[in-house]
């Protein structure tokens, strides 16, 4: 199983909300705990974020195959429902 990487930055209130999402999944449904997740902070690791074609964060990549690019109007539910998906295809694989 290859981990979830998830770009963030410090401080995003959007990048919060798909942490808090993972917790509360988690904490849902243990099975979730077996996705790996790599969390990866742009500016610290500029040479990871680098190569992964994304604008915006939270950006959600599973390998190469990008599913999930936060937008400025998604809400906590929006951001929940497509890091559960991201977890679901993670375990799936």
């Amino acid at each position: 199983m290859k981990a979830l990487k998830i770009f963030y930055l410090e401080g995003c209130p959007y990048c919060r909300k798909a942490r808090e999402a993972v917790r509360a999944l988690t904490a849902e449904n243990p099975a979730y705990e077996k996705a790996k997740i790599e969390w990866i902070e742009e500016t610290v690791h500029p040479e990871r974020a680098d190569p992964y074609d994304y604008y915006r964060v939270p950006s959600i990549f599973y390998g190469e195959e990008k599913l999930y690019e936060c937008d400025p109007g998604d809400d906590s539910g929006e951001i929940r429902r497509q890091v559960e998906n991201a977890l679901k295809i993670a375990l799936e694989q």
